[in-house]
């Protein structure tokens, strides 16, 4: 029998590319976490840095985002200096597409992380973690019972409605009605009966499949506006909004963002958006907190913590809360002169 405790001593080339990540997930959605490996990336701020990592590295995100060392559904996290004085530090956010503005998700599970790991001290029975993301500073509380991460919430930027019962035809699907919303990144928000769907498991394929029709022709004909960042000016996914499968619960919704990925979570920035939304419509007062669940019921607590101007919009300052858990530990190697190096996809 061979000892297979021998591959531990196994040193790759020195022209291997050496990636290592903590891995989590927030409601069954993954987050891999680079701790080392990664270039610093050039620019004064984290959307200069974004860019840098775009134009000069994304070869690297491809690579540990796609197969095989990752999957069409893979999200991840490049921990970077903050542009913020105070923060604990930035983060770029990575996925099958490209890179994020937002993600809640991530903020959860980046601060269980970061606070289970002691990489930010447990003192107390409330933890502030200050987080630099694309879209502005982040914070979030870890809550502690006996030495463990219970729960996160955090507070979000500012999160505005674009248009409310706006209407577009879709190729192949008519008539769509929809909201526009931004919660750090701009979500179309669809009710799921008008695709003739429901939010479960079974539709997995067909929700990906509508959503992106949806997401592709409002792109071709709407414009964002951001009142501060162009570079926000796009459109992240689609949102589809259904009934709950618990009646304690508010409602369900299931994002299809970047190309084509399926949120396993209820999506951080997207109950963020419908905060916005909700209150706009009056539905939700402040303070008042609905429990929105994801396509596999992982659940997402959402409140509007209180209404300010940003730009021309009128927004909300959003609180969500979740949790996260941390899954495991990874070494990626990256062999140069492996065809498959820079990865690839397939849904």
């Amino acid at each position: 029998m061979i000892k297979l405790d021998q591959t531990n001593h196994f040193t790759p080339p020195e022209e291997w590319l050496e990636i290592q990540t903590i891995e989590a997930h927030t409601g069954g959605e993954p987050l891999r976490i680079i701790t080392h490996g990664y270039p610093e990336l050039k620019g004064k701020t984290l959307l200069e840095k974004r860019h840098d990592a775009y134009k000069n590295h994304d070869n690297i995100r491809t690579a540990i985002m796609w197969e095989p060392r990752g999957h069409a559904d893979m999200y991840g996290a490049i921990i970077v200096e903050p542009d913020t004085p105070g923060a604990d530090f930035g983060v770029i956010f990575i996925h099958n597409e490209g890179y994020s503005t937002g993600c809640g998700h991530a903020v959860i599970a980046l601060t269980k992380v970061f606070v289970e790991t002691n990489l930010i001290s447990k003192a107390g029975s409330e933890i502030e973690v200050k987080i630099d993301v694309p879209s502005g500073l982040i914070r979030s509380y870890a809550k502690i019972e006996n030495g463990e991460v219970v729960s996160v919430r955090f507070q979000n930027v500012p999160s505005f409605v674009q248009s409310l019962n706006a209407e577009l035809d879709v190729p192949s699907l008519g008539n769509i009605k929809y909201d526009l919303a931004f919660g750090g990144a701009f979500y179309a928000f669809v009710n799921v009966n008008q695709v003739g769907l429901d939010c479960t498991e079974k539709n997995y394929n067909r929700l990906i499949a509508k959503g992106m029709q949806i997401k592709n022709a409002i792109t071709k004909e709407v414009k964002m506006v951001h009142p501060t960042e162009s570079d926000m000016n796009f459109l992240y996914g689609t949102i589809f909004t259904d009934s709950p499968e618990n009646p304690n619960h508010h409602s369900r919704n299931v994002c299809i963002f970047a190309e084509g990925e399926l949120d396993r979570s209820p999506t951080g920035t997207g109950v963020s958006a419908r905060a916005a939304i909700h209150h706009a419509r009056g539905e939700i007062d402040i303070g008042e907190s609905i429990t929105i669940e994801s396509i596999i019921g992982s659940i997402f607590s959402v409140k509007v913590e209180e209404t300010t101007v940003f730009g021309q919009y009128n927004a909300v300052i959003p609180e969500v809360t979740g949790n996260a858990f941390i899954t495991g530990k990874n070494t990626l190697w990256i062999n140069p002169n492996d065809p498959l190096k820079n990865g690839f996809v397939l849904r």
